[in-house]
């Protein structure tokens, strides 16, 4: 009895498992099987192979919350800090006393918002919202920390009349006769951080007496003296090294009007010279008398860390 001849084409095709495929490969559709072999692939830093469960690869969750679109509005009393007015605080305030117009109406809402070419009005006076810039000065004798002077006297303003095209305001200020570092800037929020006792922002001047300074005022000086308008302290104050006893350095962070003055003067002495030469970490350095510079990104973003360090 002859055996049938069984030739490979009658075979049926063995069903693909997860090695090689028969034929045209086709592309798959959905997550692969976990059954099938993956040489040469990692994740996560661990190989991946072998036989597991038929079961399909969880679904990364898809976020289908919009995108929100920067439509160029500004919360109110940002855009008043921004004009130099005030700070966002203090623009509060103004906003609920009624001081505030938008687009002619009186607006007391918080948190309201203004967009792009809306008419912003403060106590009658127009409002811009400014690039904010800042200008730091080495301020000469004889020149008023004042914005204009009805006797016709020399101002600060003067000084940076060609600083900028925007509306600067001196942060602080300095006698006529006192000498030294002054900032100014557009930027409301900033300079009302910098004025306010509560940040302890440091000033540090040097001071020529009409005479030595007695060790023992200077002892007084440091341990804290009272004032007619309340007791003072410094953070700290010595002879000026390599100088007579007429020169003094003294830190302080007080803005009281004339207070290095005054202190002085209340022990008998009398200020022949008083030069700031640090103010809120900044310096003279490269910046001759009665010149200004603008301040650098840098300087800018460490002025504004003060509050958040505070």
């Amino acid at each position: 009895m002859r055996s049938k001849r069984v030739t490979l084409n009658n075979r049926k095709p063995k069903k693909n498992t997860g090695g090689q495929r028969s034929g045209k490969q086709r592309p798959t559709e959905g997550p692969k099987r976990e059954g099938q072999q993956r040489e040469g692939q990692q994740r996560g830093g661990q190989q991946r192979g072998g036989q597991r469960p038929f079961n399909k690869r969880p679904v990364k969750p898809t976020n289908s919350e919009p995108k929100k679109v920067d439509d160029g509005s500004m919360r109110l009393n940002r855009f008043i800090a921004h004009a130099g007015i005030c700070s966002r605080r203090e623009a509060d305030t103004f906003i609920t006393a009624g001081s505030v117009e938008v687009n002619g109406k009186v607006v007391s809402e918080m948190g309201y918002k203004v967009m792009p070419g809306d008419s912003v009005k403060f106590d009658g006076r127009l409002l811009t919202s400014e690039k904010m810039e800042y200008i730091l000065l080495n301020k000469p004798k004889n020149f008023l920390t004042t914005t204009e002077d009805d006797k016709g006297r020399k101002t600060v303003m003067d000084l940076i009349s060609n600083a900028s095209k925007s509306r600067l305001l001196p942060v602080g200020r300095l006698d006529r006769n006192t000498t030294g570092l002054l900032l100014f800037t557009n930027d409301g929020e900033l300079a009302a951080k910098l004025t306010h006792p509560r940040y302890a922002v440091r000033k540090i001047y040097h001071v020529v007496l009409d005479r030595a300074l007695k060790v023992s005022d200077l002892q007084q000086i440091e341990k804290g003296i009272e004032l007619e308008d309340g007791p003072i302290s410094v953070d700290s104050v010595s002879y000026i090294a390599g100088a007579t006893k007429r020169e003094v350095g003294l830190e302080i962070h007080s803005g009281r009007n004339r207070i290095v003055r005054r202190i002085f003067e209340h022990l008998g002495y009398e200020v022949a010279k008083l030069d700031r030469v640090m103010f809120a970490g900044l310096t003279k350095k490269d910046l001759p008398r009665g010149q200004w510079r603008a301040l650098d990104t840098k300087e800018v973003s460490f002025l504004k860390m003060i509050g958040k360090r505070s």
